[in-house]
């Protein structure tokens, strides 16, 4: 790209972020075609030292105390800068998941004769509704009011106001467009950018698989994520339980945590009742690169989404990740995570029941070498050729630029 632009861009995220469409697409790869943005958000908590953000300026507000009034303190951050926004400083304004600030950012937009674009990676509106409905009233009246109003405040909003106003909509996946085409945003005006892989820092053959003794003579299967109610982990148990009546030696990793203590604890029971505790290997949350070397030890790969509105329109990022490692994946029906595995063949998508997990981890287990082999190189040329964010910053650039230059 011969010519240079910048958004100011308002993101829910806080900085530093795990989230790899924030900190490698717009932090790392856009700025190499000219796409610099300056952020604007909550500084995370207990962030060990300062992470610059490469991509321009980084806007930060000290945010604390609990979730309302975090937002709260973000979203008056969020207009402090949009109405210091000048045209001579930027060329769009963009704002990440926050319907309420978008309509701001839209009429800021409007008034400074500026683009607009809204990068849509959740439906906010709909996941706070169903928080509100799943925690009900016997959480606390306000517990329940909140997100119940907030969530249809920013249904009306982001339906009716921003997104058929925006310039331009980035969605999370093709099945969100086409959720957002239903509602009635123009299909000419969206953008999928699914989740991807940072390919220059995840480097297998650098991987030292994780030494934890307990992995010693197991065929290892490992789980890398969020084990939060919705992913009805669970399951996971008992298709452990059948997968151990063909391969004794099977051992689950879980590579990720639960912010909810209850819910943790109830999962450990889940694990006992299923007669697996002891196949069952908590590692809590780890650094990137320690839960990878736990990747690097197992088998299989496995990426339980369970089926609704809420996640059918997700990207889930462990499938690229595991293919990336070159390890076959066993996956459930979600659009993407199906599309992903039918055009890279490595591995097997089911519905996400104990019974068809376990069939196809036996499956997979019993392959030979040579088309373990085949699987390996398929899942990593898929991953090369599709999801490298290299080339999706590329795509994401020239449709930013198509927009800028018209």
């Amino acid at each position: 790209m011969g010519v240079s632009f910048r958004l100011l861009y308002l993101t829910v995220e806080t900085w530093p972020t795990f989230r790899a469409d924030v900190a490698v697409l717009f932090g790392k790869y856009l700025p190499h075609h000219g796409i610099h943005s300056d952020i604007v958000t909550g500084e995370t908590p207990a962030s060990e030292g300062a992470v610059p953000w490469e991509a321009g300026a980084a806007f930060l507000c000290k945010v604390s105390g609990g979730n309302v009034k975090m937002r709260l303190t973000m979203f008056l951050h969020g207009l402090r800068h949009l109405f210091g926004a000048t045209p001579d400083r930027y060329d769009a304004i963009q704002v990440r998941d926050m319907p309420v600030l978008g309509v701001f950012g839209l009429l800021t937009a409007r008034l400074k004769r500026l683009p607009f674009f809204y990068w849509m990676s959740y439906p906010v509106p709909e996941g706070q509704i169903a928080l509100a409905r799943e925690r009900g009233l016997s959480a606390g009246l306000i517990k329940f009011a909140v997100p119940w109003t907030c969530g249809r405040v920013g249904r009306f909003v982001l339906y009716r106001i921003v997104l058929p106003r925006a310039n331009h909509v980035f969605v999370q996946s093709e099945r969100m467009k086409q959720d957002m085409v239903a509602r009635g945003i123009a299909a000419a005006r969206m953008t999928p950018v699914p989740m991807g892989i940072h390919l220059e820092d995840c480097l297998p053959a650098e991987i030292v698989p994780a030494s934890n003794s307990r992995l010693a003579g197991r065929r290892v299967l490992v789980y890398l994520g969020t084990l939060e109610r919705p992913r009805r982990i669970e399951r996971l148990f008992e298709m452990l339980a059948l997968v151990k009546r063909q391969v004794p030696q099977a051992l689950l990793v879980l590579a990720g945590d639960t912010v909810d203590d209850v819910h943790r604890a109830w999962l450990k029971g889940q694990a006992q009742n299923a007669g697996v505790a002891d196949d069952v290997l908590w590692t809590g949350w780890l650094p990137t690169r320690e839960a990878w070397r736990y990747v690097k030890a197992a088998e299989i790969g496995l990426s339980p989404f369970p089926s609704g509105f809420l996640l059918d329109s997700a990207s889930p990022t462990k499938v690229p990740e595991y293919l990336a490692f070159g390890l076959p994946v066993v996956c459930n029906n979600n659009p993407d995570q199906a599309a992903v595995i039918s055009a890279s063949g490595a591995g097997r998508c089911v519905p996400y029941t104990a019974d068809d997990f376990a069939d196809a981890v036996c499956e997979l287990l019993e392959l030979d070498g040579q088309s373990r082999s085949n699987m390996r190189a398929s899942g990593q040329r898929y991953v090369a050729e599709n999801r490298d964010y290299r080339l999706l910053a590329n795509m994401v650039a020239r449709q930013y630029e198509s927009i800028f230059l018209k």
